[in-house]
């Protein structure tokens, strides 16, 4: 049972912002429906007239975008400068690539048949009708409009559910989406927690959820039960591994920004490090040395962590290192909340002298913290690195590029970077997702726009004969004829190709 409202309130400072009302399962069918309608709308549109509209959107979102950053920053608690370098400047690029590919990878594809050269072969992508996203509170832009702009290239109508934490951007882009000239009730936004999420998936054409696994699988369950195409991104717990003849300063920079943007709330975020034997004082103490530079607040451009967002997640993420700490880890700065801040802020924490029975280091953490081990080479490091349930994203830093693309291959992930951090999200060429309990399907590349199609192919006679050997009526002729044709087809040996069939009776 859902209450009639829900309070969005500042992570940050804990204030109440909104009062927003729960959208029932009612509404939500009612809105999926005036989506169906909107939807055979926009299918009719051309891709050019679609990604004009799209560009508009754009051009309205950078026109707006110190309102964007104030209700994004109140919302999520993180600092602005991520929502103009991580969240304005992805959805902005997105928009420009998707405008640019979609009629490319959507468009009718021949096929040259092997062998029935009489016919022509079309493959072509369709759009599936109506769009669910059921999106998560870390990145209240990107995993919104971000989702959306492919689906909606592909001539969808798409119907968002937010985090219930952070539904305010969601709710401001829709409101642009007006004013550039989308359809009416082509872009909607539904708001409410679970209840409402399940009727989105009772009721649309597709479901795109990222989220945690345990309601990753409720979703597929549900889903399951209509037979509708389910995409999956289920979160990480991300190993770096660095080697003795890696460039250290770059890997700790990278280490993190990658272990800490967001306050550690990334699905992609480095979670576990692993650090070759000769190196590991020397790196370690190049990890502390930066993360206590770090600054933390509410600061309009001059922090690099805000506070957490979820109340949830912030508890999780102090009893994994409590948890770590008791098992007997190290903590070597941070550990705490911060004592300056009323808000959900806690401090960027480095940990050694971890071990993989401990949660921090099997578990999804979601928060800033840097969990490192020392391992004696790079095998045992990949063995570690594997040793986990998870399979979404993994980094490797060494000078040897032969070994690095070893290394890259025995991991078992969706997606590798060598001498990087993080910046497969950021590359909407390049196919990014996950295995195992990290989910399936993909962001990105021709698949992450393909996913919210159906694809149909068309076959067309070229010749017009008024009958062919497999139809009606059958005969002794047909069936001998039929017998030397697979004989001279694929019978080995040429000699052999020529002797006639066996006689049947």
């Amino acid at each position: 049972m859902t209450t009639d409202t829900i309070q969005v309130r500042n992570p940050a400072t804990l204030q109440p912002l909104a009062e927003l009302p729960v959208a029932l399962p009612a509404d939500v069918a009612a809105a999926v429906a005036l989506a169906r309608q909107a939807q055979t709308h926009w299918q009719s549109k051309s891709f050019a007239v679609r990604g004009k509209i799209l560009r508009r959107l754009r051009d309205l979102l950078i026109d707006e975008q110190e309102r964007l950053a104030d209700i994004l920053t109140s919302e999520s608690g993180k600092p602005r400068g991520e929502v103009y370098g991580n969240e304005l400047f992805y959805v902005c690029d997105a928009i420009g690539f998707w405008v640019k590919n979609a009629e490319k990878w959507l468009s009718p594809q021949k096929i040259r048949p092997h062998l029935f050269k009489m016919k022509k072969v079309l493959s072509m992508h369709q759009p599936l009708g109506v769009i669910g996203i059921i999106s998560p509170w870390n990145f209240p832009l990107v995993l919104t409009a971000g989702d959306a702009v492919p689906a909606l290239m592909a001539g969808n109508a798409v119907v968002i559910k937010p985090s219930e934490l952070t539904p305010l951007t969601a709710l401001f882009v829709a409101e642009l989406a007006q004013k550039a000239g989308f359809p009416e009730n082509l872009l909607q936004v539904m708001i409410g927690g679970s209840e409402t999420g399940e009727a989105l998936v009772d009721n649309v054409d597709m479901i795109a959820f990222t989220g945690s696994v345990d309601v990753g699988r409720h979703v597929m369950r549900r889903a399951a039960d209509r037979l509708i195409p389910v995409s999956l991104e289920l979160g990480g717990k991300d190993p770096l591994i660095v080697l003795k003849d890696a460039d250290l300063e770059r890997a700790a920079n990278a280490c993190v920004w990658g272990a800490l943007v967001n306050s550690g709330q990334v699905c992609t975020s480095i979670e576990r490090v692993y650090v070759e034997e000769p190196i590991y004082p020397i790196f370690v103490d190049k990890i502390v040395e930066r993360v206590k530079r770090l600054r933390q607040g509410q600061s309009r451009d001059e922090v690099e962590l805000g506070s957490m967002t979820s109340e949830e997640q912030f508890k999780k993420v102090a009893a994994q290192v409590n948890d770590a700490v008791a098992k007997g880890a190290k903590i070597l700065t941070g550990g705490r909340t911060h004592p300056s801040f009323s808000g959900l802020y806690y401090e960027p924490t480095v940990l050694v002298d971890v071990t993989h029975e401990m949660a921090i280091i099997q578990e999804e953490t979601f928060g800033p913290v840097i969990p490192i081990m020392k391992v004696k080479n790079a095998d045992e490091a990949v063995q570690l690195a594997n040793d986990s349930r998870y399979g979404l994203d993994a980094c490797v830093f060494t000078r040897d590029r032969q070994k690095a693309w070893q290394m890259a291959q025995s991991l078992h992930t969706g997606t590798v970077c060598i001498n990087d951090g993080l910046v497969n999200y950021i590359i909407p060429d390049a196919p990014m997702g996950g295995v195992k309990d990290s989910g399936f399907s993909r962001r990105h590349g021709a698949e992450g726009i393909r996913k919210y199609c159906y694809q149909k192919t068309i076959v067309i006679d070229r010749f017009g004969m008024k009958n062919e050997l497999p139809w009606f009526p059958s005969s002794r002729k047909k069936t001998a004829q039929m017998r030397r044709m697979i004989n001279l087809l694929w019978r080995s040996g040429w000699r052999n190709k020529f002797r006639p069939p066996r006689q049947f009776r």
